[in-house]
């Protein structure tokens, strides 16, 4: 018994040892995944350079991906949305420890509903009106602006189920989503503030096709996760790392200007998350409270635990 716990304890400490010299940084998939290279591939270098870890970028094609690979060790930090962090948080023992920072001084961005520059609706009373005959690029499950924030704001408030509401519901990043609706391969899509600046940078002559119809209340700025697996030591040489990037260095500077327009990073925790819980909450009460299938007494006991739930993020 006791040879094996030494076992066990030197495979612990060699797996320590491994995670405080290599590092896999998950990066969520907004857009195409070449952008996203080399956007990021700057501070990934300045990252090895600067803490002495070597540093693999993991991308993965949708959210879960990432969140996944933080679950089983594979990803140790993240960008993510503020949904995807909750998901990171809940069920890959992650937590928060940064959040972006605009370089305008900004909390935060919006999450849109766009349509082609032609296009007849005008507004989100009209997107509604005319759901069923329309098709709908909705985002990733796990993104934050582009499906929890319009699921909520948008229809849920409303009375609206998208994949019952649509004609034809499909999921897909924002860039892929703007690129549809430029292209009249959807007529209607989710996408967001961020995005859309990139969209005009990178697709100018697609982006002159594209009309907001909606926008959403303020979303706070995207989260960075950690694991909690990580090493106190190797944990406070990253946070050291993130919290003073881009502080002085003009070079610095350009690399999170080209990222998302950012001046950098600024410690956080998952008190970051609360909002994002609230709303993700209140969708799944509205939900409850229309679902005629439910027994009266089942009902009566989802809903109060989910009061419940929320009291306890109220301050």
């Amino acid at each position: 018994m006791i040879k094996h716990c030494i076992a066990a304890l030197g495979l612990g400490l060699a797996f320590t040892g491994a995670m405080a010299q290599e590092i896999n940084l998950g990066l969520i998939s907004t857009e195409a995944t070449q952008n996203l290279k080399a956007d990021w591939q700057p501070l990934i270098d300045d990252m090895a350079k600067q803490t002495g870890y070597k540093v693999t970028a993991f991308f993965a094609p949708d959210y879960a991906g990432i969140i996944e690979g933080m679950r089983f060790n594979k990803v140790h930090v993240a960008w993510l949305g503020n949904k995807s962090a909750m998901e990171a948080v809940d069920r890959a023992n992650g937590e928060v420890f940064a959040q972006m920072v605009n370089a305008d001084g900004s909390q935060g961005y919006y999450s849109h509903l766009i349509v082609h520059k032609d296009s007849p609706l005008n507004t989100l009373d009209d997107v509604l009106k005319n759901g069923k005959s329309l098709s709908f690029g909705n985002g990733d499950p796990n993104s934050t602006s582009g499906f929890l924030v319009p699921g909520f704001y948008a229809f849920t408030k409303n009375g609206i189920d998208p994949k019952a509401h649509f004609k034809i519901v499909r999921n897909a990043n924002h860039e892929t989503n703007a690129l549809a609706v430029a292209n009249k391969q959807v007529d209607v899509a989710t996408n967001n503030s961020e995005n859309l600046e990139k969209v005009e940078k990178r697709h100018a002559e697609k982006f002159k096709d594209i009309k907001v119809v909606w926008t959403s209340p303020l979303i706070p700025l995207d989260p960075l996760v950690m694991s909690k697996n990580l090493p106190e030591p190797v944990k406070a040489k990253l946070k050291d790392f993130f919290y003073n990037y881009a502080k002085t260095d003009p070079r610095e500077k350009e690399v999170v200007m080209k990222i998302s327009k950012l001046s950098g990073f600024k410690p956080s925790s998952n008190a970051q998350l609360t909002p994002i819980r609230q709303l993700d909450l209140f969708g799944k009460r509205n939900k409850i409270e229309a679902d005629a299938t439910l027994a009266d007494a089942d009902k009566k006991a989802r809903l109060a635990e989910i009061d419940k739930q929320l009291a306890t993020l109220n301050p």
